[in-house]
């Protein structure tokens, strides 16, 4: 809070590591660690995240496209990298330079990558993905045979494993394991499938409420759980104590007096009913804090909840301080995180924005500096 910034995000590497131990302690130890880092680490910043990550114990990185891969590799070497999503014609070329891991979901893709690994001289290491219901990428699970055998009898592609994705494990478990069934079933029906050779996963942070050790999965693919987020904690989840790693706070810039009837922000979006006092925070939607928090959301000034009030605009927003007499310029307010006494979740600030974990997290923009506490994880 000593900070001179006028908004910022607080990173906690220390949590982060401890979080990714206690997961990894609650899961069978033959479980590889797969850590998802796309979209800048989900907005933590991704040099220092994967450079804790590769010191708490994953195993492997996921990430959206080539200059995710690419920023990894200069962080360091010896973690397998996946990407998750389809590769475009003009990237294949570095499949082979950044030996990374291509996802396949197509015959087309067979062909692109085989040619790849024949001009480069190498196999090249593939995921295939079976669509089980997220209708986005992957092969669907009742054609999965035929594009196995495309893979598996390419002599320029090397199948290091199997992955789906589940579309509502926060929101519908019996749905999820309807997918799940259908990949086990679909497994069980590529022939000549030697399990133990392959990286099988489908599970994320919310679908560990219904992972199954012993069978034949044997990675996770986690994200938002590493980073402290853990709203559908039932089972299994509610077992691992994990902390939130990221804050998000600004100041106050001034405060005044406000007489009754009069409208506040643009288009007068809030018309006060009596007097009031109301500080102006130095941060607004340039920042992360979304429009849709206007007359909705609420912060943290000493400890206590103050509303916004009206339209939360680029630079700035407008709270209501009557309550608190002693609120003076300067003084820091906490969009997420824990001031004092008070406290406001992600959940919480979800619910008032009318976004989701994974939203609020990328959008904390670019001009808000992360401050990296580097404790150790003890």
């Amino acid at each position: 809070m000593d900070s001179p910034y006028r908004c910022w995000a607080e990173i906690d590497l220390g949590a982060l590591e401890r979080n990714i131990k206690r997961i990894r302690a609650a899961l069978p130890k033959d479980i590889q660690y797969l850590a998802v880092v796309k979209a800048d680490a989900y907005g933590h910043g991704m040099a220092q995240t994967v450079a804790r990550l590769m010191r708490s114990g994953a195993d492997m990185f996921a990430v959206a496209n080539m200059g995710e891969a690419a920023e990894i590799l200069e962080i360091g070497s010896g973690w397998p990298i996946l990407l998750l999503s389809a590769i475009l014609p003009g990237e294949d070329r570095y499949l082979a330079d950044y030996n990374v891991i291509a996802t396949i979901s197509t015959a087309e893709e067979v062909e692109r990558f085989s040619r790849v690994g024949k001009e480069a001289g190498k196999r090249i290491p593939v995921h295939m993905k079976i669509d089980t219901g997220m209708g986005r990428l992957g092969v669907w699970y009742e054609e999965a045979p035929t594009l196995y055998d495309k893979i598996l009898t390419n002599p320029h592609l090397s199948l290091e494993g199997i992955f789906t994705h589940f579309s509502s494990a926060d929101t519908d478990q019996e749905f999820t394991e309807h997918q799940r069934a259908l990949f086990l079933e679909t497994l069980d029906k590529l022939p000549n499938l030697d399990r133990a050779k392959l990286l099988i996963h489908a599970d994320n942070s919310a679908a560990l409420e219904s992972f199954t050790p012993g069978t034949s999965f044997n990675a996770v693919r986690l994200g938002l759980l590493q980073f402290g987020v853990c709203p559908y904690a039932r089972s299994f989840l509610a077992k691992v104590k994990v902390e939130p790693v990221l804050s998000f706070h600004s100041r106050v810039g001034l405060v005044r007096s406000v007489p009754a009837g009069t409208g506040i922000s643009y288009q007068r979006t809030h018309i006060l009913a009596e007097n009031t006092r109301v500080a102006v925070i130095t941060a607004g939607y340039g920042d992360g804090l979304p429009v849709s928090a206007s007359n909705r959301g609420k912060v943290l000034v000493n400890g206590r909840l103050c509303p916004i009030l009206g339209r939360v605009t680029m630079d700035q927003t407008v709270i209501d301080v009557t309550s608190l007499p002693e609120i003076r310029s300067g003084d820091p307010v906490t969009f997420i995180g824990r001031q004092g006494n008070g406290f406001i979740d992600i959940t919480d600030f979800c619910r008032w924005a009318g976004q989701i974990s994974w939203e609020v997290f990328c959008s904390i923009t670019k001009r808000v500096p992360r401050i990296y506490r580097t404790d150790s994880a003890v």
